[in-house]
Order: C-alpha cells, then structure tokens, then sequence
C-alpha cells in the first residue's frame, strides 16, 4: 500500500471512531434539594457551587431536576450557559418546586414540551389523591441534530407521602407517555420516584419500561441506593430515583452510575445522581 493510501486510510478510521464517540448520549436525574435555610450546613449556597461543578465535570448532555426551587433552576442556568430549559414550578404562576430538564442547546432541538400535574385534573395546578403536596411531570420531545433520532424524556418527582399519589401518579405518567408517542420513539422516564424497586407503582413501570441498571452493558457503577440524607459517614442502600427506557427502544444503555462523590465530607445533594450512558 503506498503512503498516500495509507494516510487516507487512518484520517478516515480516525474520523469514523471520533463521529461515533460523539453519537454518545448522556442523561443525568438528579434530585438537588430544595433550597431551605433550616439545612445548617448542607444549605444551598454552601454546595451549590460544588453541585455544578459536579454536573459540569460529568457533563450530560441532558440532565433533569426535581425539587428546584425558582432561585436554584436560575442558578443552574447561569452556571450552564451552554444549556437551555423548560420546565415551570408546581404552585400557581410557575412558582414553587419544579422538575426542569436542561439540555444542550447546540446537540438538541425540542420539537415540544409540557409540564403537567399528578393528580385527577392534571392540565390545572392540583393536588392528587393522598399526596401532601402538589406533584407535577415535564416532558419533551427531542431531536438529536448530530445522529437526527428522536425521543422523548418524562422528569418526574412523586410524592413522599401518599402511596395512592404514587401508585396513581404513575399510571397517570405511562398513559400520557403512551398518549404522545403515537409514533412509538424511544422514550425515558426518570425522576425520584419515593418507592423502592419492590413496589407496585415500579413493578407497573417494568411491564413496558426498563431500568436502565438492569439492561446497563457495563456493570453498573456506584452505590447500590441512591438516597444519603447527607449522611456521609453510613451507607448508600436506598433506592429511590431510577432512569427507565421503552422495552425494543433500538438504543443500547452503555453504562449506568449512581454517583457518590464529595467534597470535605459533605454531599452535593441528599440524594445521589443517576447517569446512563447511550452507545
């Protein structure tokens, strides 16, 4: 083979392995905690730069939040400029907690997005069934500009309290998911579902959906749960926030990690991130 050919021959192997590594995806839940002063130490503004620098290090491509509070989601942006948002606040005018997706603005186009609420008049600010608290879903359809596929992703945050609200909110949440995707694109779902992988409102989710631990390629990475009570010093073991995909998606989940990292002996978070990989 001459020199020329050969040349020609490792700028496009090299060009074919470096589009491919970026086709990757990377999807990130996290449930940041509201911003309460009664936190002492664990407050907001004491780790939130910790908090995005976290996200900026791992850097998803989309990542979703639950609990944010309308000074936290503005805080995120300006640390992100890179990404944009949506998402509104699950008490009347938007304001309140809120589960916003971000995402990079020059990888995606969002072709919609809604929030809606959990609840028996979920297009209306509502509380539903036993739930303590308002509890709201947002969701969007993207399209990826470098590989042109398109999906959907659900955040959502049920409730902590009431076992109807969580087992309703979910029913709720797969029948609008099968509303919208009439054209059957892979969709995720994630979010801090406040149930364990035995309780029906998961077990409802894996008739049609599958957490992405258990389909991961890799071995799943990280703590076993995902709930820490910013208590550094015990042992991650309850699992509470999951990232689902639609069964015969097409897509490969390439790894999944719950993240646990640190700083000064203090978490970002009272929960710990999940992230996936899609090969």
């Amino acid at each position: 083979m001459k020199k020329t050919s050969k040349f020609i021959l490792v700028v496009f192997l090299l060009f074919v392995s470096v589009s491919f590594y970026g086709q990757n995806l990377k999807i990130m839940t996290y449930n940041i905690r509201l911003d309460v002063a009664s936190d002492g130490e664990n407050a907001w503004p004491k780790r939130k730069d910790y908090f995005t620098s976290q996200i900026q290090f791992y850097s998803p491509e989309i990542f979703g939040v639950q609990e944010a509070t309308p000074n936290q989601v503005i805080d995120i942006a300006g640390a992100f400029p890179n990404y944009n948002r949506f998402g509104i606040g699950r008490e009347e005018n938007g304001t309140g907690e809120a589960c916003t997706i971000y995402y990079k603005k020059d990888r995606f186009k969002v072709q919609n997005s809604n929030t809606f609420w959990l609840s028996e008049t979920p297009n209306v600010v509502s509380r539903g069934w036993d739930a303590a608290c308002n509890r709201v879903c947002t969701y969007a359809l993207f399209t990826d500009l470098k590989t042109k596929k398109t999906f959907w992703v659900f955040n959502l945050h049920l409730d902590h309290m009431g076992e109807e609200a969580r087992v309703k909110g979910v029913q709720l949440v797969l029948k609008k998911i099968s509303e919208v995707n009439t054209k059957k694109y892979p969709a995720f779902l994630m979010g801090d579902f406040n149930s364990e992988p035995n309780t029906p409102q998961i077990e409802e989710i894996k008739k049609v959906m599958d957490d992405t631990r258990d389909v991961s390629i890799e071995k799943p990475f990280g703590p076993s749960g995902t709930f820490n009570g910013f208590k550094h010093n015990e042992p991650v073991t309850l699992l509470i926030d999951y990232i689902f995909i639609s069964k015969n998606s097409g897509l490969k989940i390439q790894k999944h990690a719950v993240l646990s990292d640190s700083k000064d002996l203090k978490y970002p978070s009272d929960h710990l991130p999940v992230l996936i990989e899609i090969d």
